[in-house]
C-alpha cells in the first residue's frame, strides 16, 4: 500500500511539473506568421536569454520608412541553445549595430515580431531557428 501511494505520488508530481513546463512557453499565435516586414535600424538592446532572446530595434524615421514602423520595437528569437546551432553567440551583436531584420509582426500592431532572419552590418544573414539552413561545417577529418 505504501509503495503504491509513493509511486501515485511521483506520477502526480511529474505530470504536474509537465504541465507547468507546457504552459509557461506561450504560442506564436500573437504572430502573423502570414505577413512578412523588415525593419532597418540601430539594436538599442540584445538579449541573449532564455526562453527567447530579444533584439531591441530603434527604427528610425527617413525616405522610404513607413510611418508606422518607427519606434522602438521588440524583436523575438528563440533561445540560445537553438541560435548557437545557426552560427549566432552572445557577442555577434552589440548595442548600435546597424541591422535589417526580417519577420511576422504582432497581429494587433503594435511594435514586436517574431524574427526570420537578421541581416548584419557586413551583409551576413543569420537565420532565427534549425528550420533554416544550417551554416556551413568545414570537414574536420
Amino acid at each position: 500500500m505504501t509503495r503504491r501511494l509513493f509511486r501515485c505520488l511521483w506520477m502526480s508530481a511529474g505530470l504536474l511539473v509537465m504541465s507547468m513546463s507546457a504552459s509557461a512557453h506561450h504560442s506564436f499565435a500573437m504572430f502573423d506568421q502570414t505577413k512578412e516586414i523588415s525593419l532597418i535600424g540601430p539594436v538599442a538592446e540584445f538579449h541573449w536569454i532564455n526562453p527567447h532572446s530579444h533584439i531591441i530595434l530603434n527604427v528610425e524615421a527617413g525616405p522610404g520608412v513607413d510611418s508606422t514602423q518607427v519606434g522602438e520595437w521588440d524583436i523575438e528569437g528563440a533561445g540560445p541553445g537553438i541560435m548557437r546551432v545557426q552560427g549566432w553567440s552572445s557577442t555577434i551583436i552589440k548595442a548600435g549595430d546597424k541591422l535589417s531584420v526580417t519577420g511576422g509582426p504582432l497581429k494587433n500592431g503594435q511594435k514586436g515580431m517574431t524574427m526570420l532572419y537578421v541581416t548584419l552590418p557586413d551583409g551576413k544573414r543569420l537565420y532565427n531557428d534549425v528550420a533554416r539552413p544550417r551554416p556551413k561545417q568545414t570537414d574536420a577529418r
